[in-house]
């Protein structure tokens, strides 16, 4: 499978603070087999959505992870931004990460991720934190090869 990483991040693009989320998730993605891409850009929604848009668009990526931008900061507009581009929303997917989150901190009821379809592409948003960012991936990766094989048409469902 193949993803790119997207950390959306003032600071990293500016150069100010080292990117510990992006290579946190590529690395936890590496670790299971997928094919990894990256990339960072500023906390501009035009920015996020169009290189979502070109990656979900391209057929080169199967899944989108973002890092960043899921709080309630006034900078924080990932969610808006991945909103704006998704064909479909996925509800269940940062519902169950927030959940999983909060067994493990209260704060992570404050992300507001969110998760959808864009075309056969699944974009996920995760926390900034690598910690945060690396356990809500953990908590949805074995749910993703499913949903890609759905996008792709393949919709038999097991036992499971």
């Amino acid at each position: 499978m193949r993803a790119a990483v997207l950390t959306v991040s003032d600071s990293v693009c500016a150069g100010t603070r080292d990117d510990a989320s992006g290579p946190a998730v590529r690395s936890r993605l590496e670790e299971t087999g997928w094919q990894v891409a990256a990339a960072a850009v500023p906390d501009e929604p035009e920015r996020i959505a169009a290189q979502l848009i070109e990656w979900a668009d391209s057929g080169r990526f199967d899944a989108v992870f973002t890092t960043g931008g899921t709080g309630i900061a006034a900078r924080d507009i990932t969610p808006e931004a991945t909103r704006a581009v998704l064909h479909r929303e996925i509800p269940g997917i940062p519902e169950w990460m927030r959940l999983q989150g909060m067994q493990k901190t209260r704060r992570a009821v404050l992300s507001r991720g969110v998760a959808g379809t864009r075309g056969q592409c699944v974009i996920i948003n995760l926390p900034g934190s690598p910690k945060g960012a690396r356990e809500s991936l953990d908590s949805v990766l074995d749910v993703i090869p499913h949903i890609i094989d759905l996008l792709r048409g393949k919709t038999e469902h097991g036992n499971s």
